[in-house]
């Protein structure tokens, strides 16, 4: 992993392992190879385009160009699970939205893919056969924990959930200099909720309760806030 321009940070499990909260806003435990993402939202700006609003062009091939250089810079990626929500509708199944992804999967044909379903999945169906993907439903029981898209989804006891669903973010400072930050929300009750991986996504501001910990998504670092600074809710 590249150190020198990059700096993760660690949550550490019940077990002990230590899962790396990535500032490309993903997940990775490398004992087992196993990299997540969530709420991609491939599709969302041509359905947005469908409907007349004048959004960006590129973003499915933007959110592909940070997956790639993911993959680059982490060792050993033996799986890459989309925790929910790739399609965002019916509608973005565009055929150079599609013709995209599918150049993507066949530079990566070695790799294995699991979707796990995410509520907009489920509007927009699974993806085209020729992606090659593994989908399940939530929870998948993978490497000690349950992936999931929705972080209310039920999961057996004693394993950890990672879940999406929410796009959580916080704030930091006030007034005019008040920044929005996309963040990872580790729940005390046992689940790690990721921030969205899609660039157009939005996010929602979360408020932690007693217990829970966040870490901020600054540039090209992961960064735990401390307890004082969560004190009440959004900073």
């Amino acid at each position: 992993m590249d150190t020198e321009s990059t700096t993760d940070a660690c949550h550490l499990l019940p077990d002990g392992r230590a899962l790396h909260l990535l500032p490309e806003r993903a997940a990775w435990l490398p004992e087992a190879g196993l990299l997540m993402v969530a709420d991609v939202h491939f599709g969302k700006a041509a359905s947005f385009r469908r409907l007349g609003v004048p959004v960006p062009q590129g973003t499915t091939e933007a959110n592909l160009s940070r997956l790639d250089a993911l993959l680059a810079r982490l060792p050993g990626v033996r799986e890459l699970v989309f925790l929910g929500d790739f399609l965002h509708a019916a509608s973005g199944r565009a055929p150079a939205t599609l013709q995209t992804l599918l150049d993507w999967r066949q530079r990566h044909a070695d790799l294995p893919i699991t979707l796990v379903r995410g509520n907009h999945d489920g509007h927009a169906g699974d993806p085209p056969a020729a992606l090659d993907m593994r989908v399940v439903d939530e929870p998948w029981l993978q490497a000690g924990l349950a992936l999931c898209h929705d972080p209310a989804t039920l999961r057996p006891q004693g394993f950890t959930a990672v879940a999406g669903h929410l796009h959580p973010v916080t704030r930091l400072g006030r007034g005019f200099d008040k920044l929005r930050l996309p963040c990872f929300l580790a729940r005390g009750d046992g689940v790690l909720v990721l921030p969205a991986f899609g660039e157009f996504t939005g996010g929602a501001l979360v408020r932690p309760q007693a217990g829970d910990s966040l870490y901020l998504v600054t540039g090209d670092r992961v960064l735990p806030l401390p307890a004082p600074q969560r004190a009440g809710g959004a900073v």
